[in-house]
């Protein structure tokens, strides 16, 4: 006898809208990936999943809608690959290799994401706005962020010299830098070489020198 759960007829239509889902975003992402993050087009993603454009209206209402579900699973992807490196650590000063890891761990996410990564933050999409669940999702990621950072001041005793706000702000500049420039120029490279990506560890050691300066004064 087979201990195979039987599914009812309302969960074997949501599996398989789940699976319709999927394969739109797949195909999806592999035109963003190949002709950049606004190319989107509903007719091409209806042949790479063997359905006829209308059909795709039951699962978005428009193109801008699945941007939206696209936006939506940048930011809970890139949520659970910094959660895997951002385990608490023990209050002190080598905190800072934190850090280093968390830089890492962003830009390897973009580099592996191209397309989530220009989707959540550079604004390629005529008239695409994120919808008000999909900004809530985003700050709250950027709160996490700043909780973290302020986390890691307490821990290692520094003073930026500057307001929290201030101080993340820093960061996310260094950190947007770092990784928009290495997707511009070295895309096909691994972090940790080309041009920029090989700066990660002086750019935290720098961080860390000046607001240890700052705790001093």
């Amino acid at each position: 006898m087979s201990n195979r759960r039987t599914l009812s007829p309302q969960q074997r239509r949501q599996r398989n809208r789940n699976e319709v889902i999927a394969a739109m975003v797949e195909a999806a992402r592999q035109i963003m990936r190949q002709h950049g993050v606004a190319a989107l087009n509903l007719n091409e993603i209806a042949r790479a999943v063997g359905m006829q454009t209308p059909s795709l209206y039951e699962y978005f209402p428009n193109k801008l809608a699945l941007y939206d579900y696209l936006f939506r699973l940048g930011i809970r992807d890139m949520r659970a690959r910094l959660d895997a490196v951002t385990a608490p650590t023990e209050p002190t000063a080598p905190a800072w290799n934190e850090v280093e890891r968390y830089l890492t761990a962003y830009v390897e996410w973009a580099v592996e994401n191209p397309d989530f990564f220009k989707l959540l933050f550079e604004r390629h999409i005529p008239g695409f706005t994120p919808s008000d669940e999909s900004m809530a999702e985003m700050y709250a990621e950027v709160e996490a962020g700043q909780r973290q950072l302020e986390a890691l001041l307490r821990a290692a005793h520094l003073d930026p010299g500057i307001p929290l706000q201030q101080a993340f702000d820093v960061f996310l500049i260094l950190q947007h830098g770092i990784t928009a420039l290495h997707l511009a120029n070295s895309p096909d490279l691994p972090v940790g070489q080309g041009r920029f990506t090989i700066l990660i560890s002086f750019v935290v050691n720098m961080m860390k020198t000046a607001w240890q300066h700052a705790e001093e004064k």
